[in-house]
């Protein structure tokens, strides 16, 4: 057992990972999260559901890790007023995730400190909560079950004011006060190709004395949609939920839904999945070194790390049939395999890859401007980033040696002995010298993969239809960090409520405390370093 409670029975769900799930009643809430904190775990993730129409009321889902492996709590709430201890004294990250729970659901998090809305960008009417079952869409209608209305009704054809939506959004920010104290807003439009989000920064001089920001822009109603998507067309839904990690959304969800069905997929649909899971990390991180060079002014770093990172990806149209490997992954399997002639291709491209970017890497360390704006800029300490709850490449640059191919490993990695990536220094430079330590470790893992790629005729098993009043969970170390799918299924056995989770829920915040100290001008640089997903978290 993951964790032992008085009371608390967990029960272990099939599947690739080790994840326990269990009811629990109010009054235990707070003490099993206190104790995975004390015993070094952390919170992945928390949603609610609706589950009215069986009679029941809401429910509340907290997803805990610890060395063990994952604990799926969940409390059952009332209908009449579903609210909750609030857990984010004990994990701080609770606090973005228990508001967006309110703002989509109308689950509160009892007498939380923060009770701001976050995601209600005058979308929708203050009362309403887009994913109770009985919220009636304009365009969808109730449900989101009856097919959408032709071009030209009266739904599609409403103004927000009839429609009951607010056409304003004051959002209360917290006031920094003092002599030579100013503040300045960026965002949440922006001037280059960059998705929205509002930096509001509270300064003396050019000095950062705090960071406050306000996300949930690109709202899209993914977690809505998913109501009306069939398993298949699910995935492809998850897959494009942040899409620079498709692959780790995709598998996380297929990772899901078979353990639901108790389906593994063939070896060899493993390998691939590993395979496309390790371009996908090689690829962001080179195009991350590039973007970091030219926010030091160091253009030919720029340059030539998109050079290699182009050369990736045209690999992975001409052997995969996609750019970014959409689609790839599907439940029960993948649609795409290698012959020996796509070997050859990927091994001579390793070779290349592994001898420019250590070349390009001596170039980065020699280079006394760029190490000049990296090192002790956007420091995050090591104590700070567990008491936040930092992961991903983000958190072992400031010493959470956390990595889900290591811990908890799916299969294959379970076989490939992974050399996790570590830091202490918590930096822009110590998060650049992890980027350069994965890429030639996913390397390394790509050839040992592909010397296991044997061969054989299945690629996929079908998984058409998911047991009824099932629940899975899938979670992939993405290149950012653990991407995690939950699945539920209902009475017909088709997902009826999906949640994704993007690791930057918890790394957003840091961001916040990470510039404190450092000038306006660094703040490029330090967000990029992170490199966190809007879409993924904004849903």
């Amino acid at each position: 057992m993951p964790i032992t409670h008085p009371g608390l029975q967990l029960q272990r769900l099939a599947g690739a990972i080790p994840v326990w799930h269990g009811r629990i009643i109010e009054a235990d809430l707070l003490p099993v999260c206190e104790s995975v904190r004390d015993g070094g775990g952390r919170l992945v993730a928390l949603w609610g559901s609706d589950e009215r129409v069986f009679g029941a009321g809401f429910s509340l889902h907290v997803v805990l890790v610890n060395e063990a492996g994952l604990i799926c709590l969940t409390l059952p709430l009332s209908a009449v007023q579903p609210d909750y201890p609030d857990i984010s004294a004990i994990f701080p990250a609770a606090s973005r995730m228990q508001r967006a729970a309110y703002d989509l659901l109308g689950i509160r998090a009892r007498d939380a400190c923060d009770q701001r809305k976050w995601l209600r960008h005058a979308a929708w009417s203050e009362g309403a909560y887009p994913l109770r079952k009985d919220f009636d869409h304009p365009h969808f209608g109730s449900s989101l079950r009856s097919p959408p209305p032709h071009q030209g009704e009266e739904a599609i054809d409403r103004s927000p004011a009839e429609n009951g939506t607010q056409t304003h959004d004051d959002y209360p920010f917290v006031q920094v006060e003092g002599q030579g104290v100013h503040e300045i807003p960026v965002g949440p439009v922006h001037a280059g190709i960059i998705e929205p989000g509002h930096f509001r920064f509270s300064v003396i001089g050019e000095r950062v004395l705090r960071l406050e920001e306000r996300l949930g822009y690109v709202h899209k109603g993914i977690e809505k949609l998913f109501e009306i998507n069939s398993l298949y067309d699910g995935c492809k839904l998850a897959g494009r939920v942040s899409g620079d990690s498709t692959v780790a959304y995709a598998w996380a969800y297929a990772m899901a839904a078979e353990s639901i069905a108790n389906v593994t997929p063939p070896d060899i649909a493993l390998w691939m999945r590993a395979l496309f899971l390790e371009r996908e990390r090689i690829s962001n991180h080179l195009g991350d070194l590039g973007y970091l060079g030219n926010d030091v002014a160091f253009s030919f770093g720029f340059a030539q790390f998109w050079i290699l990172k182009e050369q990736l990806l045209r690999n992975n149209a001409e052997l995969f049939g996609h750019r970014y490997l959409m689609d790839a992954i599907i439940p029960g399997g993948v649609r795409a395999g290698i012959d020996e002639s796509g070997k050859q291709t990927l091994l001579a491209e390793c070779e290349m890859l592994e001898r420019e970017v250590r070349l390009l890497r001596s170039v980065y360390e020699e280079h006394a401007g760029v190490q000049d704006r990296f090192i002790g800029t956007g420091s995050v300490a090591p104590e700070l980033a567990a008491r936040l709850g930092l992961c991903g490449l983000a958190g072992r640059a400031s010493s959470q040696a956390w990595d889900m191919r290591v811990q908890c490993a799916s299969a294959p990695y379970g076989m490939l002995d992974v050399q996790m990536a570590t830091h202490r220094n918590g930096d822009v430079a110590a998060r650049v010298i992890v980027r350069f330590d994965e890429i030639f470790e996913s390397l390394r893992l790509q050839r040992e993969i592909m010397a296991n790629l044997l061969g054989g005729d299945d690629l996929a098993y079908p998984v058409s239809q998911l047991p009824a009043n099932g629940f899975g969970i899938g979670m992939v170390e993405g290149w950012r960090g653990e991407v995690m799918v939950a699945i539920h299924t209902y009475a017909e056995g088709n997902p009826d409520r999906v949640h994704p989770h993007d690791p930057s829920w918890q790394n957003w915040p840091v961001l916040e405390h990470a510039i404190i100290g450092n000038i306006v001008p660094d703040f490029p640089l330090i967000n990029k370093s992170f490199n966190l997903s809007y879409s993924g978290h904004d849903l």
